[in-house]
């Protein structure tokens, strides 16, 4: 039996620094993970998951971290993209948000087919492969523990929800690991932007992390006081759409009330946020909610999911690297904006919004900074995805005869 070791929520929220700062010394002193754009909080997030699998098989040491905090950072990052949301620069990138859009939808159609095709085929039940296809992969946990009581109920999908939550775990992983080389790969294919434009360059929202922004204490104040209206309001509407045919995991509602408010304020009252203040706060709570998710994986838990689930999902990996490959790039023009866009796909389309800013905070921090990519994949990856992802998986719900 596994001692327990347990970390209160100071102690977590500790931890969780020390593996940014571990991940930033890893991507700086380690050649590879700087050729392949790989996330200073994957980075560390995956060492530190890995240290503590290797404690668990060595020593039965179980280590239990209270994450209480987790979701709030989650929802905060969520936030602060909507209150980046200016719907004047987003008219500039319409067509491109449309057609990345349409790329995106054609993708979990792809996901489900090849989901459910691989299910047939080795004689798994084809609810499987939706799990191990968009519901997972592209919708994360929260969507994959929905459907999971679903099936796993009524249903009677045994260890439905088993299946999904850990399938959505492999995929945070392959996302924050996969987007990089892909870009990468690609980018030999492309000329960067001119080097002496980098420096230049101001950072624009979630771009450039690492760029210093000035900010003072009242911008700071009122960009947490307009977060905390978009948590609290984002929060009311999810509770009142719960058990509705409109039912949204929570960061949506949350997304979406950042960009009502940004808007409305601005119309009516001629009043900005400090979008510096909203970047700095956006890019630290993704940075702590990304190194506590993947620090707090257990990935012994994985060496459950039966060799078929394991063989659905390696092949959703390929398949979603092919697809960036031969459709997105192409599709989006073949650009350095491209590139960014399939980064940022590959992170959403295997783990979630998070893991796709991250994925393209790591190409532009090398390469250069991708405005379009940046207004453009918060809100197809946090919002439109979610909604074309429910259709689809009550489409091919109804194909196979399931209500």
């Amino acid at each position: 039996m596994a001692s327990a070791i347990r970390f209160d929520g100071y102690q977590t929220f500790v931890a969780a620094s020390l593996v940014l700062l571990a991940g930033r010394t890893m991507v700086a002193r380690i050649a590879p993970l700087r050729t392949f754009s790989i996330p200073e909080p994957v980075a560390g997030g995956v060492a530190a998951a890995l240290l503590l699998f290797a404690a668990h098989s060595g020593a039965g040491l179980d280590f239990r971290f209270d994450i209480a905090l987790q979701t709030p950072f989650m929802l905060a990052f969520f936030a602060t993209i909507g209150l980046s949301a200016d719907l004047k620069s987003l008219r500039a990138g319409g067509r491109t948000l449309v057609r990345f859009l349409g790329v995106v939808v054609a993708f979990l159609l792809a996901q489900d087919v090849l989901g459910v095709g691989l299910a047939f085929l080795l004689g798994l039940d084809p609810r499987v492969g939706l799990l191990a296809g968009s519901i997972a992969l592209s919708g994360g946990h929260g969507t994959a523990a929905a459907w999971g009581a679903v099936f796993g109920g009524a249903g009677g999908l045994h260890s439905a929800t088993e299946i999904g939550v850990a399938s959505a775990t492999f995929g945070l992983v392959l996302g924050g690991v996969t987007g990089g080389p892909v870009a990468g790969w690609l980018m030999k294919r492309r000329q960067p932007p001119a080097a002496a434009a980098v420096p230049e360059a101001a950072p624009f929202g979630f771009e450039l992390p690492a760029s210093v922004r000035l900010i003072t204490a009242p911008a700071l104040v009122e960009t947490l006081a307009l977060i905390a209206v978009c948590l609290w309001l984002g929060q009311v509407v999810a509770g009142a759409l719960a058990g509705s045919v409109l039912e949204l995991p929570v960061f949506v509602p949350v997304l979406f009330v950042g960009v009502v408010l940004r808007n409305t304020l601005s119309w009516l009252a001629g009043y900005e946020p400090f979008d510096r203040a909203v970047s700095v706060v956006g890019n630290v709570s993704l940075a702590l909610f990304l190194a506590m998710a993947l620090m707090t994986l257990r990935l012994w838990e994985l060496a459950d999911l039966a060799l078929p689930v394991l063989l659905i999902l390696a092949a959703q990996t390929a398949l979603m690297a092919a697809w960036i490959v031969k459709v997105t790039f192409p599709a989006m023009g073949g650009s350095y904006d491209a590139v960014v866009l399939g980064a940022g796909q590959c992170g959403f389309g295997l783990g979630g919004t998070p893991t796709a800013i991250a994925n393209m905070q790591a190409v532009t921090g090398r390469f250069g900074p991708s405005h379009v990519a940046f207004v453009v994949v918060p809100l197809v990856g946090a919002f439109f995805l979610d909604l074309a992802n429910a259709v689809v998986i009550k489409g091919f719900l109804a194909a196979l005869g399931y209500r």
